[in-house]
Parts: structure tokens; sequence; C-alpha cells
């Protein structure tokens, strides 16, 4: 690949990880674009969500910190019996929000045939996904003041909006952080709260998938068009794309509603059925 057909991947995995908007879908389209398919593709999108990733923990490093240490006191909770602080609840609640979309993934992944895998990968599927989980943000956004925030936030709740990430692990289109975002204004948490702990309880998905796509692009055996320097690249510009679309997400969230990202999905999946037949005939 060219290193501009790079650099447009990465900044549109950036751009569109963290927005509720489905970065998959995006990367997806252009890959195909592109010409990157199959393996390339998966890793090549893979090892792009170590640059989103070290994006999130920058913007969010006091919130990182605190539940880093707050692991600790977890650990240590059992023999001095304190009540947990606010750093070591959260480290809980991302703790519990992880294990089901993991185990989903790595059962996609080694069980599902092929076959089933590009079938899921289709325009098609993707589309549908873009409007059908537009059309949930949208209903759990509308559906009432919601006031909740971290401090509110019961295992059970964090385990709920975790477990949906496992729907954007098999499903493109879907959005990861879409769905998690949809569960906790359902649930009734805030927006800007809603969207913090949605990019939280990612970092554990997202870290297993930089480091499966890493370690893919490294593997000797790779027969592909990209190689393990092209995946760093993507990262790097992954990065910095990442880190700026965190930053207007949450500004954004301070003055308005999802809104604009749900008719942008709305208008992102008609044209893509409307496009797809004619794109076909090229």
């Amino acid at each position: 690949m060219s290193l501009l057909q790079l650099i447009i991947i990465a900044t549109l995995q950036g751009f569109t990880e963290w927005l509720p908007i489905s970065s998959s879908a995006h990367v997806l389209l252009a890959s195909d674009y592109f010409g990157l398919v199959g393996r390339d593709e998966l890793l090549i999108n893979a090892v792009s969500n170590l640059g989103t990733l070290a994006a999130m923990l920058l913007y969010f490093r006091k919130d990182v910190a605190s539940a880093v240490l707050g692991g600790f006191e977890l650990v240590a909770a059992p023999v001095t019996k304190k009540p947990l602080s606010p750093g070591a609840r959260l480290a809980l609640c991302i703790l519990v929000a992880t294990p089901i979309a993991l185990v989903v993934a790595a059962l996609y992944e080694s069980l599902l045939p092929q076959g089933m895998q590009d079938a899921l990968r289709s325009v098609y599927t993707v589309a549908g996904a873009t409007i059908v989980f537009g059309a949930l943000l949208w209903w759990a956004d509308v559906r009432g003041g919601r006031e909740r925030k971290e401090a509110d936030m019961t295992l059970g709740h964090a385990f709920l909006i975790g477990a949906t990430q496992a729907i954007a692990a098999i499903i493109p289109g879907t959005s990861r952080s879409g769905i998690t975002m949809t569960a906790a204004r359902a649930l009734g948490y805030e927006r800007a709260e809603a969207a913090r702990f949605s990019m939280l309880i990612g970092a554990p998905i997202l870290a297993a998938a930089g480091l499966y796509g890493a370690l893919g692009l490294m593997d000797a055996t790779t027969d592909g068009v990209v190689t393990f320097q092209d995946g760093m690249i993507v990262a790097a510009v992954a990065f910095i794309t990442g880190l700026a679309s965190i930053a207007a997400l949450m500004a954004i969230l301070q003055r308005m509603s999802f809104l604009p990202f749900v008719l942008y999905r709305f208008v992102l999946g008609i044209a893509l059925i409307l496009t797809t037949p004619m794109i076909g005939l090229l």
C-alpha cells in the first residue's frame, strides 16, 4: 500500500474510533476501496487501535491513573478490609465490564467459519447495523432526562454496558463506543459520563486488539501487502487524530445531544445501500 492510503485509513480510524459512528465500518469500506482485504485489513484495523488507545489514556490520564492505583487497592482489599475508594470502584467496574466481550471476540475469531465472517463484513451488514444501532442511540438519548454519574455506577450496570461490546466485536457498523454509550444512556447516565465510561472500559478490548494486530504484522510468515512498519505508521496517525476526536466529542456532548451522530449514521447507511449496486458495476 502507498503511504497516502495508510494515512487515510489511519485518519479514519483515529477520528471515528471514539465517536458513536463505527470506526470498523469506515476502515472496512476504505480498505475495500484500496484493495486491502482479508487478514491484512483486519491486522491494520487492529494495530491502529494502539494509537487510539494511547490517545484515550493520555486524554483521561487522571482517571486512568486513579483506576490503576485503584487496581492495587482491589488486590489488597481482602487484607485491608477498607471501603473502596472511587478509583478502586472505577477499576472494579472496568474489570467487570470486560470479560464477556473478550471471550466473544476470541470465539468469533477462532471458531466462526471464514465464510460467515465475510458475510458479516459485507457492505449491506455494515449499512444495516449503522442504521439500526443509530436508531437505538437516538431512542436511548431522547427517552428522558438522566443525571447519573460515575459515582452512581453499579457493578450490574458496568456488566451490562460492557457486555454490549460483544455485539460490536461481531457486527461491523455497530460501533463499540456507540453501543456502550447507548446502553449507558438507557441506564440513566449523563451524556458526557456515558462517553467517558465507554472510552475507559474500551481500554482492555483495544489493548488486546492492538496487540493481536502488532503480533500479526511481526509474524514473518504473514503473506500480505502490509508490514509491521506500516502498522506503526497507522498507529501514530491514529493517535493524533484520535486525540482530536476525543476532545471534539467531549466538547460536543457538553453542548448538545447525540443527534448529529445519529443523523450521520442514517445518511451513511442509506448511502451505502443506494450506492453498493453501482459500485459492483464499476
